[in-house]
């Protein structure tokens, strides 16, 4: 998109050098009348053939670079699938490798450098926006539909995406870090999360204060009883960097406090707020979250 940007202001700065180059000529140097022969040809050769020259040449050439953004448009395949469902106000991520295996996530992407990414988008409520400025152009996400989008990272970093299109109060607070990184430490990442965090099989008194609030209900978490599927997997919530859809960075200060006031600090959102639940038993339960690396 940059190269795009780039041939199209040179492109842009060509016709204006021209227009303006030509308008300077016929107005101060060339200021005797010119026949209609001579009139016709600067007609054909700067009204006609010149523009349609340019233009066709940029057009040619963003459709010549626009394969690169669909799945499978260029020389390179996707080996890599990551589904991304949007919902007010999170995002459900799961990633499909080529042998067939997933891992869902929530609220972050991770995607190897140098190896082109598939990713495949849908929406579970209402159209959503789906943007990571430094990679790529926005895709949409329509409920009943899926789009598909191609990216390739080309440099390891960690970069923000967010929901471009207006889904309701909390639109501004529906983002997401994207976290680049070398395709060995990606796959170490994929493997890790494919099975529960060891903290998932502990018994802390956090996970019973889990299941006791409920939360199972409405959130999975790997390798305990919580199936929930209406809100964010929460499986290796502790390894993520934010909490609330890039809202807050992931402590557990944060999480004890989002714990308690989701509703004020994401308004719109379906989780409760637990402010009846005793401090103490807010910080044991952010701690257990937190463990869940």
């Amino acid at each position: 998109m940059a190269t795009l940007f780039w041939v199209m202001t040179v492109g842009g700065l060509a016709i204006w050098a021209f227009v303006v180059g030509f308008s300077l000529y016929a107005s101060r140097w060339k200021r005797a009348p010119v026949s209609e022969a001579s009139a016709g040809k600067v007609i054909l050769l700067a009204g006609v053939v010149f523009p349609v020259t340019v233009l066709t040449a940029l057009l040619s050439y963003a459709l010549w670079l626009m394969p690169s953004l669909r799945p499978f448009g260029g020389a390179e395949q996707a080996g890599l699938r990551i589904e991304v469902v949007g919902n007010q106000f999170w995002w459900r991520v799961v990633y499909h490798a080529a042998d067939g295996s997933a891992v869902v996530s929530a609220n972050e992407i991770r995607m190897p450098v140098g190896e082109r990414v598939e990713f495949s988008l849908a929406s579970a409520d209402m159209i959503h926006s789906f943007w990571i400025p430094s990679l790529g152009g926005k895709m949409d996400l329509i409920p009943g539909r899926t789009n598909r989008l191609s990216l390739l990272a080309t440099k390891a970093g960690t970069y923000r995406g967010q929901c471009a299109e207006f889904c309701g109060v909390s639109h501004a607070s529906m983002a997401f870090p994207v976290v680049v990184m070398e395709p060995a430490a990606f796959d170490a990442w994929l493997d890790a999360r494919r099975a529960p965090s060891p903290a998932a099989e502990t018994g802390d008194p956090g996970q019973a204060l889990f299941m006791r609030e409920g939360c199972g209900n409405c959130h999975s978490v790997a390798g305990t009883p919580a199936a929930g599927t209406s809100g964010p997997d929460l499986s290796h919530v502790g390894s993520r960097l934010t909490i609330g859809a890039g809202l807050l960075r992931n402590d557990t200060d944060t999480l004890a406090r989002f714990v308690a006031h989701a509703t004020a600090l994401k308004p719109g959102s379906q989780m409760p707020a637990y402010l009846g639940l005793p401090v103490e038993e807010r910080a044991a339960l952010a701690a257990w979250l937190k463990e869940l690396q």
